[in-house]
C-alpha cells in the first residue's frame, strides 16, 4: 500500500505556525479545479482509485457546465523541509455571477494563487479577482496554468503578469494541472510564501462563517475559520449577530469527506454541525463564539450579496405552485444569494419574482428546478430594479413592469455598472461600437501587452443583462472577456410599454425601456405576437403603447367562414343579406368576445432565447 493511500488522522488543533490558508482565483475555465485535482492527489487526502476529474465539483451542473459554482474547503497535509504543514485550499467559481463567493473566500484566507491560463492570458474576471485578493491584503502568487498545450505561450503572458502585479517574469510559476508539472514546486512555494495566520490563543473564541450548506440528513453545515481562541466538541456556541445560541454536536475538517476532530484552534479552517434545520441561522459573515466565554467584538463580515437581475418564474401547470415554492426554499438552503415573493400575473397564473445576481445565475438556478423537481417553468424577461419617484415625490422601487406607478413621472433612477473588457486590439472597433450603441460612457483604456487592450465603460446595468455578452463574443469571434461591478444609480429617460390585446393590457408583455428603444420593442414585440396568436372569429388588433399613445400596430385577420357557399345561383340581394349579417355577428363578438392566447405563445415571446437564435439567423 503506497503511504499516500491512508490519510493520516487529523489532530485536535494544529500550531498556526504549520497552517498555510489560500485559495485559488482565476476566470472561468483556466484550470482551478484540474490543478486542485493534483494537489488532491499529492497530497495524498485522495486515494487513487476514489480519484476522478473535478473532484471538488460535486454537483451534477457543475459537472455537466464544467465550471464551478459553489466554493470549496479542503484540508491536505504537506511535507517540505521535514516538517509537515496544513494546507487550506478553498476553490472559488470563476463566472462574474459568483464573485461573492470568492469575496468571502479571501477572508478566509491569507494568500492567494493567481492562476492564468497559458494559452488565453489575462482575462477581465481574473483581474476582477486580482483586485479583490489586493483590497484583502492577501500575497499574490502568480501561476501559469496549462502550458503541456500547444498553443500555450508562457512568455508572453509572464511578462504580461509581471507588469500587472510588479514581479519579474522568472517568478510566475509554469504549471500543468492535467499532467502535474510544476505542481510540488507550487506547494513548496506556498509554504515559503504564505504567511501563518495571526490570533490571540488566550482570547475569547471567534469563528467567521464564509459559507454554509444545507445537508437532507445533518441539518445546517456550517464552513468556519477560526481567528482567535478555539472551539472544542460539545461546547455551546453563540452566533454574535442574531444572538441564537446552539451545542457544537459535531465540529471537524473537510479532507475533502468530512473528518470529525475534537476541535479547532487558530486559523484552522472546518465545519460546524449544531442539528439546526434553518441556514439563515447560520448567516454568512456572522461570528461565532463561546456562550461561556463571549467575544465582545464581531469580525469584519464581508458584503451581503445584493440582487442585480429580477425575473419571474411560473410554472407551466398551475398546479405545481406549491412545488416550486418547495423547490426554491431549498435552493435558497444552499445559495445566500437567491431571493424570491409570490407575484400574480393575469396571462400567467401564480408564481414567484425571483432576485439573481446576473443572467448565468439565472439560468443555472432555473436548470436545478426544472432537473432536480422536474419543474416545467416559463421565465419573463430578466429586469433591473429601478428607483420610480412619482409627481408627489413618493419613491417606488420597480422590479416588475406591473409595479411601474400610473400617472406622472418626476424621476426615474436605473442601476449603473462599470464594465471591463479586455480584447485583441484588432476588435477595439466593434467593442467600443457595440458599448456605444448601449448607452455606456467611456472611462478608459489601457494596453496589457502589445496585443490585448483593457477596455473600461460606464454603462447600465438593464443593457448588459439580456444579450450584451452573446453580442460582444460574436463581434470578437469569442476572444473579449466581459466582468461588470455595480456603481450607484443614475437618471434616465426611460418608459413603460405596454401591450394591449384588443385594448386590454397583457402585463407580462410590458417592459421598461429606454425612450429611445421603446419604439423598437413594440414594433417587435407586435410582430411576433402577430404571428403567435392564432387568428380568431373576430379582427383582433395587437398594439404597443406609452401611457394613452399607440407606438405601433399589428391587426391579427379574423378566420372567415364561407356562408355563401350553399347559394347556387339566384338573387345577389340573398348573398348581401347573408355577407350583412355575418359582418354584424362579428362585430357583436368583437365587443364581447376575449382573446386567448395560448400558452405556447407566451413561452416564444417571453423566452430570451428566441430573440438571440432570430438575431444569429440574420
Amino acid at each position: 500500500m503506497s503511504p499516500q493511500a491512508s490519510t493520516p488522522l487529523v489532530p485536535a488543533k494544529t500550531d498556526p505556525e504549520m497552517i498555510r490558508n489560500f485559495c485559488i482565483i482565476a476566470h472561468i475555465d483556466h484550470g482551478k479545479s484540474t490543478l486542485a485535482d493534483r494537489m488532491l492527489q499529492l497530497t495524498g487526502v485522495v486515494q487513487p482509485r476514489q480519484m476522478k476529474a473535478q473532484y471538488l465539483d460535486r454537483m451534477d451542473i457543475e459537472r455537466e457546465r464544467g465550471i464551478t459554482i459553489k466554493s470549496q474547503a479542503v484540508r491536505m497535509p504537506w511535507e517540505h523541509a521535514e516538517d509537515t504543514y496544513a494546507f487550506h485550499m478553498i476553490d472559488t467559481p470563476g463566472h462574474v455571477d459568483f464573485s461573492y463567493e470568492v469575496s468571502r473566500s479571501l477572508d478566509a484566507c491569507e494568500g492567494a494563487l493567481l492562476l492564468v491560463d497559458a494559452a488565453q492570458g489575462i482575462e477581465a474576471q481574473t483581474l476582477a479577482n486580482l483586485y479583490l485578493a489586493m483590497e484583502h491584503d492577501l500575497v499574490i502568487i502568480p501561476v501559469l496554468n496549462k502550458i503541456d498545450l500547444p498553443a500555450a505561450m508562457p512568455d508572453k503572458y509572464a511578462a504580461e503578469i509581471a507588469g500587472l502585479i510588479g514581479c519579474e517574469p522568472e517568478e510566475v510559476l509554469r504549471v500543468s494541472g492535467k499532467t502535474g508539472e510544476g505542481v510540488e514546486e507550487l506547494l513548496d512555494r506556498i509554504v515559503e510564501e504564505v504567511p501563518a495566520p495571526e490570533g490571540d490563543a488566550e482570547a475569547p473564541a471567534r469563528a467567521m462563517i464564509f459559507d454554509s450548506v444545507y445537508d437532507t440528513y445533518r441539518g445546517v453545515v456550517t464552513f468556519v475559520r477560526v481567528v482567535d481562541g478555539s472551539l472544542g466538541h460539545r461546547e455551546k456556541i453563540r452566533m454574535m449577530s442574531t444572538g441564537a445560541t446552539h451545542e457544537l454536536l459535531e465540529i471537524g475538517v473537510s479532507q475533502p469527506e468530512p473528518k470529525p476532530t475534537q476541535g479547532l484552534g487558530i486559523g484552522e479552517v472546518g465545519y460546524l454541525i449544531t442539528g439546526v434545520k434553518d441556514v439563515r441561522q447560520s448567516k454568512v459573515g456572522d461570528t461565532v463564539t463561546s456562550q461561556a466565554r463571549p467575544a465582545d467584538e464581531l469580525i469584519r463580515g464581508y458584503q451581503e450579496p445584493r440582487p442585480m437581475v429580477f425575473s419571474g418564474l411560473f410554472p407551466i401547470d398551475g398546479s405545481e405552485f406549491p412545488v416550486l415554492r418547495e423547490a426554491l426554499e431549498k435552493l435558497q438552503l444552499n445559495d445566500a444569494a437567491l431571493n424570491f415573493e409570490p407575484e400574480t400575473s393575469t396571462a400567467l397564473g401564480f408564481g414567484f419574482r425571483v432576485g439573481f445576481l446576473g443572467l448565468l445565475h439565472l439560468e443555472i438556478t432555473r436548470e436545478r428546478l426544472e432537473q432536480e423537481y422536474n419543474l416545467e417553468l416559463i421565465s419573463t424577461a430578466p429586469n433591473v430594479v429601478y428607483e420610480v419617484t412619482d409627481e408627489s415625490g413618493e419613491t417606488h422601487q420597480v422590479t416588475n413592469p406591473s409595479e411601474f406607478p400610473e400617472g406622472k413621472i418626476a424621476d426615474i433612477r436605473e442601476p449603473i455598472v462599470d464594465a471591463t473588457v479586455i480584447v485583441p486590439a484588432e476588435f477595439i472597433g466593434p467593442v467600443m461600437e457595440l458599448c456605444q450603441s448601449r448607452r455606456g460612457a467611456m472611462q478608459g483604456m489601457d494596453y496589457l501587452s502589445e496585443e490585448r487592450v483593457e477596455i473600461r465603460y460606464s454603462m447600465p446595468l438593464a443593457e448588459i443583462v439580456f444579450d450584451f455578452f452573446d453580442n460582444l463574443k460574436s463581434r470578437t469571434k469569442g476572444y473579449a472577456s466581459l466582468n461588470w461591478q455595480g456603481t450607484g444609480e443614475q437618471s434616465a429617460d426611460l418608459v413603460k410599454v405596454d401591450i394591449l390585446l384588443q385594448g386590454d393590457k397583457v402585463d407580462a408583455f410590458s417592459a421598461i425601456t429606454h425612450r429611445d428603444q421603446a419604439y423598437d420593442y413594440g414594433v417587435k414585440m407586435a410582430s411576433k405576437l402577430k404571428d403567435l396568436i392564432p387568428r380568431q372569429q373576430f379582427e383582433v388588433p395587437v398594439q404597443a403603447a406609452i401611457g394613452s399613445r399607440i407606438i405601433a400596430r399589428e391587426n391579427i385577420r379574423a378566420i372567415r367562414k364561407d356562408v355563401l357557399s350553399k347559394c347556387y345561383g339566384g338573387d345577389i340581394s340573398r348573398k348581401r343579406k347573408l355577407l350583412e349579417k355575418q359582418k354584424e355577428g362579428k362585430k357583436r363578438m368583437k365587443m364581447v368576445g376575449t382573446v386567448e392566447v395560448p400558452q405556447e405563445a407566451f413561452i416564444t415571446a417571453l423566452s430570451s432565447e428566441s430573440g438571440s437564435k432570430e438575431k444569429a439567423k440574420k
